[in-house]
């Protein structure tokens, strides 16, 4: 059924409209226009849902019980709030996993996100045999999902070495085996899409790499990796390798237009020519990132280069994307000692920029999946502010409690239809 939205002002491709309706149908938006007939949203603003491009939802459990220092590592960093990560992941199964993700999601839905990828590799008992159904723990995530009504992006991650037995499979067969059964299952499911990924370099050899990014360019898969979060990880892989990570990624063929790189904050210039050359993305995740140390993102080299930027919550220590983006470019003013760093060419403010990389498009248009968030405009953030600056308002000033109502694929989600 056709329904038309009103509200008072719509973040489209064009830039911020007031008089205009989003119609929807069958799930997409199939127009955007002036419209004077509708189902009326005043004092909202209608934009694009947010895209959430890296999640482990089960981390979430650790808000606020890591933020302290632990006696046996009194240098507190990535590494040891790593082993604490490891003994949250031992003791979950498939119904800890449904719960914890199911809070998640709605946690996301409230702040802004409509769809999420989530990196998972989470995948046998604790000891590391496989379950019965060798895919529960992927299947407890896609059903957390679809209980929120968060559109999913599942992301099976591939693991060979380290971290901890129920992470690991036995040969990169095994693993594609999986995600072959994995992706049958989903394709009934109209909100979930099975992707691949390699957990990082540290995680998977060499010709895992080579395995798992012929197998996604194949079938056109979605394919993410960790690269580059830490000093550590880098030296590593030049001392087994002899060269950097993002290199040996080219090297294997993982990069390519389909391929995003989450982190990316110690990646080099050479680095960053590769991703561009390659078409690849980077998804970095701020808040994350700054909670466990691991360094900043070279935003400016990412923008001068043309590389798409995506953003993600990971860990969850703050589900907000709109903090997601601000402290992009914060950051990069510290860096930069200047004002409004991350301005596109042919743009004035950063804030299109970033906004496009939260939102995966420029703003509503036709054909797009019909996943929207409503803006609070009354909201006492966004007091004074006028239509024309309200995106920059949204980067800068605005927090998730901005949003009033999210929709996927055109359904009322958060708070729900009929509230």
């Amino acid at each position: 059924m056709r329904r038309t939205l009103l509200p008072d002002l719509v973040l489209d491709a064009r830039g911020v409209r007031s008089g205009v309706g989003v119609a929807i149908e069958g799930g997409r938006v199939v127009e955007v226009g002036p419209a004077t007939e509708g189902e009326r949203l005043p004092g909202r603003a209608l934009a694009p849902g947010f895209v959430n491009a890296h999640s482990h939802a089960f981390q979430r459990r650790l808000r606020g019980s890591v933020e302290r220092r632990d006696p046996e590592h009194p240098r507190d960093d990535f590494w040891s709030w790593r082993e604490r990560m490891y003994a949250l992941a031992e003791g979950l199964d498939p119904a800890s996993v449904r719960e914890a993700g199911g809070r998640c999601y709605r946690e996301m839905l409230s702040a802004g996100y409509t769809s999420v990828a989530e990196f998972h590799y989470l995948h046998h008992r604790p000891d590391g045999r496989p379950y019965a159904d060798p895919n529960a723990m992927a299947k407890a995530v896609a059903e957390a999902a679809e209980s929120a009504g968060m559109r999913l992006l599942l992301l099976p991650a591939a693991y060979a070495r380290g971290g901890i037995p129920r992470f690991r499979d036995a040969s990169v067969e095994d693993f594609l085996g999986r995600v072959e059964e994995l992706r049958s299952w989903a394709r009934e499911r109209p909100l979930v899409e099975v992707g691949i990924a390699a957990h990082s370099v540290r995680a998977v050899p060499a010709g895992w790499l080579e395995e798992i990014g012929a197998y996604a360019r194949e079938r056109g898969l979605p394919l993410h990796v960790h690269a580059c979060e830490q000093p550590r990880e880098v030296e590593e892989c030049r001392k087994e390798h002899g060269m950097r990570p993002v290199e040996l990624l080219a090297r294997t063929g993982f990069l390519g237009p389909k391929t995003v790189v989450v982190h990316a904050t110690h990646a080099g210039e050479d680095e960053l020519d590769l991703l561009a050359e390659h078409g690849s993305e980077v998804c970095a995740c701020p808040t994350t990132e700054g909670n466990l140390g691991d360094g900043f993102l070279p935003a400016e080299g990412i923008l001068r280069r043309g590389v798409g930027l995506s953003i993600g919550s990971d860990s969850h220590v703050r589900v907000d994307p709109f903090e997601e983006l601000r402290e992009i470019e914060t950051n990069a003013r510290r860096l930069a000692g200047r004002r409004n760093v991350l301005v596109a060419e042919g743009e004035l403010s950063p804030a299109p920029w970033l906004l496009r990389a939260g939102w995966g498009r420029e703003g509503i248009s036709a054909g797009d999946p019909a996943d929207l968030v409503e803006i609070d405009l009354g909201h006492p953030a966004l007091a004074d502010v006028a239509p024309e600056d309200l995106p920059s308002a949204l980067v800068f000033g605005a927090g998730s409690d901005v949003v009033c109502g999210a929709w996927v694929a055109g359904r009322r989600v958060y708070p729900g239809e009929g509230r």
